[in-house]
């Protein structure tokens, strides 16, 4: 495992002299760019472990993406090689057809102090509630981005995320009530303390979320991409793509439906993902929403 091949991977040519925002913001940009947010591995037969090397492997030498136990582990890894302060944080991921946090902390989070402030780094949860940006810690603070605005709230020594998004123009009228379609202009997404994790406080929830009848994971196909211009998302047979305000406070947001035919040959074209074995798409209804 090295850095440069890292690098290579995402396409990163910047400095690597200084350990600053600027800096960070760049490594991570280009991260979230080449590397998606995918758990193909659960559809074509592949278990998913969280042992650095063999998500080094995965994603740098396989070119595949992952879940947010892999790109941010493997993101922690970058960073802490490179002389940040960087660790692990876990999160409880908001469900909003329970409206109610998860029980059980399966969002695994990079902190990093930079000159005594605190942020949070996540290139891992995807859709339109990936960060572009590593967001300060502050509590209150509204911190627009290109995807919407985000903020933390903090009560009682627990951080709370929520995203504003823009309103959304969608072409194609069959999918104006599309259950992926995010309804509402104000989200939760998830709740944290700063108590350090580790990885090996995931290992349960990796086999939970890759083996459970009642996980998103196995419900759905997934597999998404930030662009410069905004993401792409293939959940089951469903192409999502999303540019970020194409109009002043609007969102365009197209739908393409695939062939089973299509959808590997799209995964390549749209994601630069190319899977070793069959994928056997899947998309429950009523459990996502972009």
């Amino acid at each position: 495992m090295n850095l440069e091949e890292y690098f290579a991977r995402t396409g990163y040519k910047g400095s690597l002299e200084k350990q600053d925002l600027e800096t960070l913001t760049d490594i991570f940009q280009h991260h979230i760019r080449a590397v998606p947010f995918e758990n193909l591995s659960i559809h074509c037969g592949e278990k998913i472990t969280l042992e650095l090397e063999h998500v080094y492997n995965k994603i740098v030498r396989r070119k595949r993406g992952g879940w947010c136990m892999e790109n941010n582990q493997l993101l922690g890894w970058v960073l802490k090689c490179l002389g940040y302060d960087a660790g692990f944080l876990g999160a409880y991921v908001f469900n909003p057809h329970q409206n109610a946090y998860a029980s059980i902390m399966t969002h695994l989070l990079v902190k990093v102090v930079i000159d005594g402030k605190i942020y949070i780094v996540d290139g891992g949860f995807g859709v339109s509630y990936q960060m572009w940006q590593p967001m300060e810690l502050v509590s209150g603070k509204d911190q627009p981005q290109a995807p919407g605005v985000f903020r933390f709230t903090e009560k009682n020594a627990v951080w709370y995320l929520e995203k504003m998004r823009r309103k959304q123009y969608i072409p194609n009228q069959n999918f104006s009530n599309c259950d992926l379609l995010e309804k509402k202009e104000c989200r939760k997404v998830y709740m944290f303390s700063l108590e350090p994790r580790t990885v090996e406080d995931f290992s349960f929830q990796c086999t939970y979320l890759q083996t459970s009848p009642d996980s998103l994971f196995t419900k759905k196909s997934i597999c998404t991409l930030q662009t410069t211009a905004g993401f792409r998302a293939l959940i089951g047979w469903t192409l999502t793509e999303t540019t970020y305000n194409y109009k002043e406070n609007m969102d365009l947001v197209e739908f393409v439906t695939l062939e089973d035919e299509e959808v590997e040959k799209t995964l390549k074209e749209k994601f630069n993902v190319t899977l070793d074995r069959k994928l056997v798409p899947i998309n429950v209804k009523g459990f996502y929403t972009i």
